[in-house]
């Protein structure tokens, strides 16, 4: 059952996104409809998981707001809501789920990945 599952999903499962991983730094761009107008609004911050697979694979995004409050955003991967993913730095990360992120306070420093 699971192996005819996975072959519908395939179908449906965009290729557009590029490669990323838990510590790099994206530019989500986000479509946003406003009355009957729709725009793109950018959500830019650090790759913190990667979850799932298929069709319900998501990624969740931590940024920092206004007054220093982190404000983190679970994305799917398959959603049409985002317009435009772009990785803007690659991060050097030695977990899959960088949750210690939420308990630093200030500037969050993860190295560069060289390759």
């Amino acid at each position: 059952m699971d192996a005819l599952i996975r072959a519908i999903e395939k179908d449906f499962i965009r290729t557009d996104i590029p490669a990323f991983r838990p510590g790099d730094t994206v530019k989500v761009s986000v479509k946003v409809i406003e009355g009957g107008r729709e725009r793109l609004q950018a959500y830019e911050g650090i790759v913190i998981k990667i979850r799932g697979s298929g069709n319900g694979k998501t990624f969740t995004v931590r940024r920092m707001g206004a007054d220093n409050i982190g404000i983190e955003r679970v994305f799917p991967f398959n959603s049409p809501s985002i317009g435009k993913l772009e990785v803007t730095r690659k991060g050097k990360a030695r977990r899959a789920k960088l949750y210690y992120i939420r308990d630093i306070k200030g500037k969050v420093k993860i190295k560069e990945r060289k390759d």
